[in-house]
């Protein structure tokens, strides 16, 4: 055999090793949250602490194996972060599912494996009923999911991940392909400062829940999953069992809206710009579209269904919030306000929130570029030889930048229609195949219909369904490009 061969076969092997150390660690660090998870349970006197306690050695047990079973430090080929990024998810949602399996009786391992992979994915999209009477610690795992999900397991990585030897700034680039702003000077000095906006942002939001009038346990709970912009409630009707406290919701709608603007921006305000926010078009234009379709929806209401101006201002500005940022509460069923709100709800579904926020969909980055690229082409069509240079707010886009928000915009639509042609195959109507495909590909929680709309959930999907949702769930999450790129024939060339 070639000294090429053995040098090869050892690089393959040395790879493989830290793969092993890079997921240990994330699995040693998901079983303090099965620990956590077990206190608090032992702490309301339920027996399901027993079943938490289990998963946290189970998942603690294969994390140390994994790592002592790694090697020393490698430097990674950017190749192999696309995998590893992937593995990394699909690692967390696997073993955190255990407690949800354990937990939950008659719980399938398809149902358990869509609850946990809507939690980590801050998809919110759920399969469970009987909210109002689970056990508490179920309902603090659901919530700790999406709160971990929410910033995301691999940025919230990046703090160790130096330490490897590895670029952490890497890492965080393939799971989200956004191009951002290096404004600290060290990857993990970013990620720290990210890491501490989503803790004072979770923080304020568990207090001002608590002042309103929730309980702790709930203020807590529902904190984590405002600020994940995720939506899972302790109820089954969803934020709407807090609807005698109307300021509550206009709380829940704060802290979403901030969850879903760029944290960066919130770094760069502490570090002395204070009109970074209000100087980014993406969020002039984000805090223009919740104003607009507010507005519209508010006086559509007061029309057509005499609905009192604030009650009809507060329900509307709620779940325009929720929608758009990904989160997926709902106070009340919106789809039966009337077609153009269903119409609307729709359009939101893929709009999504800032990039570098917590929330998903297309994000307003991706729409306004490819808004510029429209108009660049219709200004060539009347002046073909003039030379346009496009900016976004004080910056220059190339064209190549351009090119790829048009290709993303493609695969992300792509990717929306043949999940739905898939569900489709499992006898679903065209509404559920529809809005559960974008929905899932979204990461927003509730479709549209009498099925899985806001009034109602997923549990009564086929099988095959709920695990073809999961997938679109993770491709969503991932920015599609990390994980579809694993199934092309040219990234296993070598």
């Amino acid at each position: 055999m070639s000294t090429y061969s053995y040098s090869f076969a050892d690089s393959q092997i040395r790879t493989k090793h830290f793969f092993y150390r890079v997921i240990g660690y994330l699995l040693l660090s998901l079983s303090l949250a099965q620990l956590l998870t077990s206190a608090v349970s032992f702490g309301y006197g339920e027996r399901a602490f027993w079943n938490f306690l289990l998963a946290a050695v189970i998942t603690a047990s294969t994390g140390l194996y994994l790592v002592l079973r790694s090697g020393g430090a490698v430097q990674l080929k950017k190749r192999y972060l696309f995998l590893l990024t992937t593995l990394c998810w699909l690692s967390i949602c696997l073993f955190a599912a255990l407690p949800l399996y354990l937990s939950i009786p008659d719980l399938s391992i398809t149902d358990a494996w869509f609850e946990t992979v809507s939690a980590i994915t801050t998809t919110g999209s759920t399969v469970l009923s009987g909210l109002d009477t689970m056990p508490k610690g179920v309902l603090f795992w659901r919530a700790l999911l999406q709160w971990i999900g929410g910033i995301g397991i691999i940025v919230m990585a990046i703090a160790i991940l130096p330490a490897l030897k590895i670029g952490g700034m890497k890492l965080f680039k393939t799971e989200s392909s956004d191009i951002s702003e290096k404004i600290l000077p060290r990857s993990s000095s970013l990620s720290t400062y990210i890491l501490l906006v989503y803790l004072a942002i979770s923080t304020a939001a568990a207090l001002s829940y608590a002042i309103g009038g929730m309980s702790w346990f709930d203020a807590i709970t529902h904190a984590m999953t405002s600020a994940a912009t995720g939506g899972f409630a302790n109820y089954d009707a969803s934020f709407g069992h807090f609807n005698d406290k109307p300021w509550l919701l206009w709380l829940a709608s704060l802290w979403m809206m901030l969850a879903a603007l760029p944290f960066v921006l919130f770094v760069g305000m502490a570090k002395g710009d204070k009109w970074a926010l209000l100087r980014d078009p993406q969020v002039k234009a984000f805090l223009t579209i919740v104003a607009a379709v507010t507005l519209l929806l508010t006086l559509y209401q007061m029309w057509h269904h005499d609905r009192a101006v604030l009650d009809g201002l507060t329900h509307s500005l709620f779940n325009v919030v929720s929608v758009i940022t990904t989160c997926g509460y709902a106070s009340e069923d919106y789809s039966i306000w009337g077609s153009m709100a269903v119409v609307l709800f729709f359009y939101l579904t893929f709009s999504g929130g800032c990039s570098g926020s917590t929330s998903g969909g297309l994000k307003i980055f991706r729409t306004q570029l490819a808004g510029y690229l429209l108009l660049k082409q219709l200004n060539l069509l009347i002046h073909p030889n003039a030379i346009w240079t496009q900016k976004y707010g004080s910056k220059k886009v190339d064209d190549s930048l351009l090119g790829a928000v048009l290709a993303f915009a493609f695969i992300y639509f792509a990717t929306i229609a043949v999940l739905a042609l898939v569900l489709s195959m499992f006898e679903l109507d065209f509404v559920t195949a529809v809005t559960g495909a974008a929905t899932a590909v979204s990461n927003v929680g509730p479709g549209l219909g009498d099925i899985i709309g806001p009034a109602g959930n997923f549990a009564s999907l086929p099988d095959g369904a709920k695990w073809s949702l999961t997938l679109g769930m993770l491709l969503g999450r991932l920015e599609i490009l990390t994980m579809l790129l694993l199934f092309t024939p040219m990234y296993w060339r070598y």
